[in-house]
């Protein structure tokens, strides 16, 4: 019996060093050392290594992520939109009133760009290595019930430390607590459709002061 438990054992530390690197080391060796423009070559590496994870876990049903459309939540679409919405108009009012709606008016068809873009060349990556990589590759490091949506939340928020913002941080931690939270219960479809409508309205009201890479100075 000794033997099966060791190779138990031996395979969750194998899991934990390779959940460390992905989850913590890679986003902050980001965070310290990546130029701000190199963003989404970093997404795109991210999500190809995600993608080559899930594939070799095995037993994951690629089908899942193109089902669910039926349970997507219309009336939780519309409050995160909401949401969102007012939290971004009171921060931006209270620490950067200059950004307010500043694309919107100025270029607005930078916004609808955004809004045709970011679903799927940053949401879409960010759902797939946050949610079913995440919950299907690491399901035996996860603590049960909530446990485990606080963890992930915790660990999209961190994934956002290249911002280096507070307001980031809690944004995104509310944020992954509720694409997980959809997710575990409604699908795929509906975590992925979430994460779009709330990033497309951020960028709208302005928060792009906050969310662009290209607006990040690092405090050292």
């Amino acid at each position: 019996m000794a033997e099966p438990t060791l190779a138990v054992t031996r395979r969750r530390t194998l899991l934990w060093v390779e959940f460390g690197a992905l989850y913590i080391g890679a986003p902050l060796g980001i965070a310290l050392f990546m130029p701000g423009n190199l963003l989404f070559e970093a997404l795109a590496v991210f999500s190809a290594a995600g993608l080559a994870l899930l594939w070799f876990t095995g037993g994951f049903r690629w089908r899942s992520l193109i089902r669910g459309w039926s349970r997507v939540p219309l009336l939780e679409l519309a409050g995160i939109a909401l949401i969102t919405l007012v939290a971004g108009v009171l921060i931006l009012w209270l620490t950067r009133p200059e950004s307010l709606f500043s694309m919107a008016r100025s270029h607005p068809e930078r916004v609808l760009l955004i809004w045709a873009f970011y679903p799927l060349l940053s949401a879409l990556p960010q759902e797939l290595i946050f949610r079913p990589l995440f919950f299907h590759r690491y399901a035996a490091l996860l603590p049960e019930g909530r446990g485990a949506i606080a963890l992930n939340a915790a660990i999209f928020s961190f994934a956002h430390l290249m911002y280096w913002s507070w307001v980031v941080a809690l944004m995104t931690f509310l944020g992954g607590w509720a694409f997980a939270r959809a997710y575990l219960n409604r699908g795929f479809p509906a975590a992925w459709l979430l994460h779009a409508v709330a990033g497309n309205v951020l960028f709208a009201v302005g928060m792009g002061a906050y969310f662009y890479s290209g607006n990040v100075v690092r405090p050292f």
